[in-house]
């Protein structure tokens, strides 16, 4: 996988795509809530924004860290670095490329567990948003991470351009959550599968997500009791999921089954224009 931006002169990146700042603005402005891609209404301070600073890209530490000539060490907000190697060695030059540039910073909430800043970086001589321009080429998620939530939604939009692109994290299809065999050999990834939920079970203290058959080899999706309560609030339920195609993302676990526990926006809900009304007739009794 090349870079996607060279070195030379200063080490600035090849020129962004016209607008693109503009466009990820209006991006930001206009998408309605919904559901699957609401303005946060829980973890409010995690997203609230402090005042913009000036500083200048001093280094860059593995898994995407940012030291800045100020000290600061700084982490883009709403994005989760890969573990894939390919893609994490194409992000870490594409970051080692803007070396020596100067950078706005705009604080979000509280530092992370590391006392890493969280934050958006504007690079303005390349009108490039830097969480933006690394998922837009594939090399990186969109994410909440440790947020209680993905405090910019309209990212996801960026990284389903990426995706349908085929760029970078996407140029493999991604697992299917009824493929319990393939799942298993990412344990230990963050990975995002799409899938038809079976049956929602809600219990006490967690919800479960079931993408196979009882006896099959599929995803189960946990959801704790606080988080299952918030996306409730949200819209959604374990009526309107059952049947429903949807995304989800998060760390991958062996368990019985492979398992990953979603985070408050870690399902989305696809489409329906994602779901034919054609399919076997036991997917038609699942639209029920």
């Amino acid at each position: 996988m090349g870079r996607i931006g060279g070195s030379g002169g200063r080490r600035r990146a090849a020129a962004p795509q016209a607008g693109f700042a503009a466009m990820l603005a209006a991006m930001l402005a206009t998408i309605p809530p919904s559901p699957t891609r609401a303005a946060p209404r829980t973890g409010l301070s995690d997203c609230a924004t402090g005042p913009a600073r000036e500083d200048v890209v001093a280094g860059i530490s593995p898994r995407g860290e940012i030291r800045l000539a100020s000290g600061l060490r700084v982490v883009p907000d709403s994005l989760r670095w890969p573990d894939a190697p390919e893609a994490a060695s194409a992000a870490q030059a594409w970051l080692e490329d803007r070396r020596g540039a100067r950078v706005t910073v705009i604080p979000r909430g509280q530092p992370d567990r590391w006392d890493r800043l969280r934050a958006d970086l504007l690079i303005p001589e390349d009108e490039g948003d830097v969480a933006a321009r690394l998922i837009e080429a594939g090399l990186a998620f969109a994410d909440a991470n440790e947020a209680e939530a993905l405090c910019r939604p309209a990212l996801r939009l960026v990284e389903d351009a990426a995706r349908a692109r085929g760029l970078g994290l996407w140029a493999a299809a991604l697992p299917a959550a009824q493929d319990g065999p393939a799942l298993r050999t990412k344990a230990g990834h963050f990975v995002v599968v799409e899938g038809r939920v079976r049956h929602v079970g809600e219990r006490g203290a967690r919800t479960y997500l079931d993408f196979a058959a009882r006896g099959r080899d599929g995803l189960t999706v946990t959801v704790s009791k606080r988080t299952w309560r918030m996306m409730r609030a949200r819209g959604l339920s374990a009526a309107s999921l059952e049947g429903r195609r949807v995304r989800v993302r998060g760390l991958l676990e062996v368990r019985r089954s492979p398992t990953l526990e979603a985070a408050t926006d870690g399902i989305e809900t696809l489409d329906e224009a994602d779901r034919p009304e054609a399919g076997s007739d036991e997917e038609r009794g699942l639209r029920r």
